[in-house]
């Protein structure tokens, strides 16, 4: 599962309510309409500077605040192909998973606005194209591999049958 494309870079702490603002996620649960909205408050227009397949690169603790999955939802339906980040709130880790969303834990202090990457979750690379460099990425366990390449939990249930890991 090879994904390639262009970083947008943040800082840390990027809560939820930044990814997309609470003054949308309740007006509306329609994707297509808050997929729009993804990281305004942040960076104004952040949606028409992306491409299907680009990566949100972050520091630490990203996806922190409240629990709710628009989050995830809202980052995967905008054509965000993985989130890049040095650490993850918990909640918003297992979130993504469940919603076929890659979150791809390493240092990402070299990587700048516009760097291409390449990531390989099986191999455990994310390849700066841009700088030459390859890091080696903390490994998913191989149930959450699975479920990523099934598009989400629910995906891999249906697939599988149960939520027990297939070899």
């Amino acid at each position: 599962m090879e994904l390639k494309g262009y970083s947008h870079k943040f800082g840390d702490d990027v809560n939820t309510d930044y990814i997309i603002s609470g003054k949308y996620k309740f007006s509306t649960i329609n994707m297509d309409e808050l997929s729009v909205h993804l990281m305004e408050d942040l960076r104004p227009n952040f949606f028409n500077e992306i491409k299907k397949g680009d990566f949100i690169v972050a520091g630490a603790n990203f996806g922190c605040g409240s629990s709710r999955e628009q989050a995830p939802l809202v980052i995967k339906h905008a054509g965000i192909s993985a989130v890049i980040a040095t650490s993850f709130a918990r909640i918003f880790y297992r979130n993504s998973i469940n919603i076929g969303l890659p979150l791809v834990e390493v240092p990402t202090d070299n990587i700048a606005e516009g760097d291409l990457l390449a990531v390989d979750l099986e191999k455990g690379v994310v390849k700066n194209l841009t700088k030459e460099e390859v890091l080696k990425i903390k490994s998913l366990p191989k149930v959450m591999l699975k479920i990523l390449q099934s598009g989400g939990l629910v995906n891999y249930y249906k697939k599988y049958g149960t939520l027990e890991l297939i070899d």
